[in-house]
C-alpha cells in the first residue's frame, strides 16, 4: 500500500531534500525546533514522501498517480467524477491525472454504456501490475521510515495518528 496524504493531492511539493550534504538524513531536528509539533510532523511527512518517491521512481509513477490507481482498482469501472469524489479532488485535476495515466498505458477510459455523458476508467493489465509494484514499494518505504521504531512502537505510532485524525472532530 502506498501511503500518501490523499487530501493534499492537488498540492505539489517542491523537491525538498531531507538529507544533509553527505546524503544522509540529519541526526535530528535543530534544538530550538525539537519540541515543536508542527515542525516534527512536517519534516516526518517530507522524509516519508521522499522515501516513497524514491521507491516509486523505478516504476515510473509518483505517489499521486499510485493513489489514483488504487482508487480506480476494483471489479467495476468508475466514472472519473466518482474517482475524484473518492479522493476529494476536483474533476479538472482528475482529468489531468487520468490523461497522464492513460498516456502511460495504465488506465483505459471509455464512454459509460449506461450514461453516455460519463467516461469510466479502469486499470489495464499494465496498470494492475504497476499498482501491485507500487503497493510493494509503498510497503518498503513505510518499513524504512518506521525502521527506527520497534514493532510495538510502530503500531502505537499508527494508532496515535489514527486517534489524532479521527479525534479532530471532537476537539
Amino acid at each position: 500500500m502506498v501511503s500518501t496524504t490523499d487530501d493534499q493531492l492537488t498540492h505539489r511539493i517542491e523537491p525538498v531534500s531531507t538529507q544533509n550534504r553527505g546524503g544522509e538524513p540529519p541526526a535530528g531536528p535543530p534544538p530550538l525546533m525539537a519540541d515543536r509539533l508542527g515542525y516534527l510532523l512536517k519534516h516526518a511527512q517530507l522524509r516519508f514522501f521522499e522515501l516513497t518517491a524514491t521507491m516509486l521512481a523505478p516504476i515510473g509513477i509518483n505517489g499521486q498517480e499510485a493513489v489514483v490507481l488504487r482508487a480506480i482498482d476494483g471489479p467495476d469501472p468508475l466514472s472519473q467524477g466518482e474517482v475524484a469524489r473518492r479522493m476529494g479532488i476536483d474533476r479538472t485535476t482528475m482529468v489531468a491525472l487520468i490523461d497522464e495515466l492513460e498516456r502511460k498505458g495504465l488506465v483505459l477510459r471509455r464512454q459509460d454504456l449506461a450514461d453516455r455523458r460519463k467516461n469510466v476508467v479502469g486499470l489495464t493489465g499494465a496498470g494492475r501490475d504497476t499498482l501491485r509494484r507500487a503497493n510493494q514499494a509503498g510497503e518498503e518505504a513505510e518499513r524504512r521510515f518506521l525502521g527506527p521504531l520497534t514493532p510495538g512502537e510502530q503500531e502505537q505510532f499508527k494508532k496515535a495518528l489514527l486517534a489524532l485524525l479521527s479525534g479532530a472532530d471532537r476537539a
